[in-house]
C-alpha cells in the first residue's frame, strides 16, 4: 500500500469528483463544500480551491488562503484535507490551521494520522511553526491522530480540544 499526497488541481478528474460525493457534506466541523455538485459544478469548484491558495491575506474579513489536499493510497483517493495558511482570530477558536476527512469505509487504518503528519510537513513548508487544532470533543479519532504526531494538548473547554504540533 502507497500512501501519497496530492495538491488539489484544475487537472483532477472524476476519480476524485467521486471521492468527494461518496464523503459526508459536514461532518465534525469539516465541511465538504464539494458534496452534491454535479460534474460541471465540480470543475468550477476546483478552480475556486486552486485560486484560494494563491490568496493573498483575508477576503471578506475572514477567508483566509487555504491549500487543498488529496491522500491517495495506491491510485485512489481516500482522504481531503485542508491547511489555513494563517489563522484570524475566530479560526483560533474554532477551526485551527487544519481539517481532513477521510473516507468512511477507510476509516481505523491509520490513514488519518498519517495524512496529519504529511500535511505538518507541507505547513512547515508554508512557513507554519506551530499547526493549531482545534477538534472537537467527540472526535476522539482525530484527537489520537494529532497526538500520534507528537501533538501538544494546550487546552481543554467544555466543547474542543486546542492541540499545537511544532513541526
Amino acid at each position: 500500500m502507497a500512501l501519497h499526497l496530492r495538491k488539489a488541481s484544475v487537472e483532477d478528474g472524476v476519480e476524485v469528483y467521486r471521492f468527494l460525493q461518496a464523503l459526508p457534506a459536514e461532518e465534525n466541523g469539516f465541511v465538504n463544500t464539494a458534496a452534491g455538485k454535479s460534474y460541471e459544478e465540480y470543475r468550477q469548484w476546483l478552480y475556486s480551491v486552486v485560486k484560494n491558495a494563491m490568496q493573498q491575506g483575508t477576503v471578506d474579513g475572514w477567508k483566509v488562503p487555504q491549500t487543498t489536499y488529496w491522500l491517495y493510497r495506491d491510485d485512489q483517493p481516500v482522504g481531503y484535507g485542508k491547511i489555513r495558511h494563517f489563522l484570524t482570530e475566530k479560526l483560533k477558536e474554532t477551526g485551527g490551521h487544519m481539517g481532513i476527512s477521510i473516507l468512511p469505509e477507510c476509516r481505523g487504518q491509520g490513514l488519518g494520522t498519517f495524512f496529519i503528519g504529511a500535511l505538518v510537513h507541507e505547513c512547515e513548508a508554508l512557513g507554519i511553526n506551530e499547526v493549531l487544532f482545534t477538534i472537537r470533543n467527540s472526535n476522539q479519532a482525530s484527537i489520537k491522530a494529532v497526538l500520534a504526531n507528537d501533538g501538544q494538548i494546550e487546552k481543554i473547554t467544555d466543547a474542543r480540544h486546542y492541540l499545537v504540533i511544532r513541526p
